[in-house]
């Protein structure tokens, strides 16, 4: 098999006898670009640095308190985006852990290989696997690109020359369609689908397509019979949990996440949101398990992160146990790699138990440090900032609480905008800083919008729509914003080409424009000019 020659596998097995059984049966499919990694935490390690054709992944990858199955690697691969959507995972697994899994599994993987095989069985599925990569390629290079209607268009044009693999397309359509945000055209494939495939991923994409809606007493209704039907579908639960929120149902939300938490134990995504819950409804008791839990869990995983120990000492914190809160603290301090978040973490952590202690001095020294290191901090959560934001205002860290918070609004990829940062002050209290920071916003919005304005002038479209983005970002539903990026957006597709991504966000900025003023006498201009320009590129309106 030629073909395969320049094929790279990842074998992902704790066992070095299975290992070197799969390494031989790839070598005799003429496939010699293989590597191993004997636990979910060492592929993880390895994917980090480069990819791979294929994943070869025994289900069972050990037990104790780091081990993962290879359903929850994969899940976390996907998760962080360690794999592309075009690379081939299979799955190893006996007879028995497969009849559980496959139900039971949302996202799947390429196939599943039930052992004992033989080494002709391996090479054919390796070989169905690849024949199947080419004819979903075109689409899963769209998506990557962030073209997602193209993706949607490939998708039907693949379809059409593909009927026997009509109901995998018409589930990517839908995904595709969910990540759109048009929900109804995904709860159409759905429908369609659930007449020949009653699947348990085809109703839970339907309750997604509701839950998107608000239809929340179908989506509960939905759930509860799809998770009754799969006890062990543990996307469902997360669904569930998340509608009951919505709902303003914390109880039951963290009851749902509860039994999730029983039945699959080793999420930590799961496990952090359980711990939020329960220390949001007061039940400190389950957010001081959860917590702890995912601070054991998390010390043996790759996305191994420092907010987890600030989780668990608030908890104890609040629970009044400073000497278990000051060995959280210490376990930080000595297991998590320096650095500015671990810096901004460990000192919001000594200021909480400072503030427990009555040392409010030492307590406002910490909140200026962690206002120091946040300033330098890559990846830190909003919802940790702004409670850094709050201790500050608490502390009368007047200058420290306006950095933090202006920094965030700064940020490319904020998604705090200026109404939500004023709320901040104003529930604080502060309605002098509010009216400050609000004014302070407003300003860098005027000069984006002049600066975007001169670079229209000068030809730079590529600019002028990215400086009216930035604006957009800080004033949502700034209506001047609005139509100054539309405008800049069309000239940029008529000047240098058409971008379906660009297209897609003048297409939600017209939704936006026409929910806040469906009246407004630019509105028809607006969409005829759209349409003019759609036809000029032969795009179907």
């Amino acid at each position: 098999m030629p073909e395969n020659s320049n094929l790279s596998v990842l074998i992902v097995d704790p066992n070095p006898s299975m290992r070197g059984n799969l390494h031989n049966m790839l070598n005799q499919a003429a496939i010699s670009k293989v590597e191993y990694a004997v636990s979910a935490g060492t592929a993880i390690r390895l994917l980090t640095k480069k990819s791979f054709d294929i994943i070869l992944c025994e289900y069972d990858l050990g037990s104790g308190t780091e081990a993962q199955d290879g359903q929850q690697l994969l899940e976390d691969l996907r998760h962080h985006e360690l794999v592309k959507p075009w690379t081939i995972f299979i799955m190893l697994t006996s007879e028995a852990i497969h009849g559980k899994v496959v139900s039971a599994a949302e996202l799947s993987p390429s196939d599943y290989i039930l052992k004992p095989f033989t080494v002709d069985v391996l090479s054919g599925r390796i070989a169905r696997a690849i024949e199947r990569r080419a004819i979903f390629l075109p689409a899963y290079q769209l998506m990557d690109k962030g073209d997602l209607q193209g993706a949607v268009k490939a998708c039907l044009a693949a379809e059409a020359k593909h009927p026997r693999l009509a109901a995998d397309f018409a589930r990517l359509r839908a995904e595709l369609q969910l990540s759109l945000g048009h929900w109804q055209d995904a709860q159409q494939i759905y429908l369609d689908m659930l007449a020949t495939r009653p699947m348990a991923w085809v109703h839970l994409g339907l309750a997604r397509t509701l839950f998107e809606q608000q239809r929340h007493e179908e989506v509960a209704e939905a759930l509860g019979v799809l998770i009754e039907q799969n006890p062990r579908f543990m996307a469902a639960y997360d669904l569930l949990a998340q509608n009951h929120e919505a709902m303003g149902q914390q109880l039951q939300a963290k009851k749902i996440l509860e039994d999730a938490v029983t039945i699959s134990p080793h999420v930590v995504r799961r496990l952090r949101r359980l711990g939020g819950m329960a220390f949001e409804s007061g039940d400190i008791g389950a957010a001081e398990r959860s917590y702890k839990q995912v601070v054991i869990k998390a010390k043996y995983s790759e996305f191994r992160d420092p907010e987890d120990h600030v989780n668990l000492v608030k908890t104890l914190v609040k629970k009044g146990d400073a000497p278990q809160a000051s060995g959280v603290l210490r376990d930080m301090e000595r297991s998590l790699r320096g650095g500015a978040n671990v810096e901004a973490c460990r000192a919001i952590s000594a200021a909480m138990l400072h503030e427990l202690a009555g040392n409010d001095l030492a307590a406002a020294h910490e909140l200026q440090q962690a206002a120091s290191a946040a300033g330098m901090a890559q990846g830190l959560s909003t919802r940790l900032k702004i409670g850094l934001v709050q201790s500050c205002l608490k502390n009368n860290l007047d200058d420290a609480a306006a950095e933090v918070m202006m920094k965030m609004v700064n940020e490319t990829d904020s998604s705090v905008s200026m109404e939500q940062a004023v709320d901040v002050f104003e529930k604080a209290g502060r309605h002098d800083l509010a009216k400050g920071l609000g004014q302070q916003i407003k300003n860098q919005v005027q000069e984006l919008l002049e600066d975007a304005a001169g670079k229209t002038e000068s030809g730079e479209f590529k600019g002028a729509v990215f400086m009216l983005r930035q604006a957009l970002r800080r004033t949502p539903g700034n209506m001047p914003v609005l139509f100054a990026s539309v405008e800049a957006i069309l000239r940029q597709l008529n000047m240098l080409g058409w971008e379906p991504v660009l297209a897609e966000q003048l297409v939600e900025q017209l939704r936006v424009i026409r929910k806040i003023d469906p009246t407004h006498p630019k509105l028809e201009s607006l969409k005829n000019q759209y349409e003019a320009t759609q036809h000029k590129y032969g795009i179907a309106t």
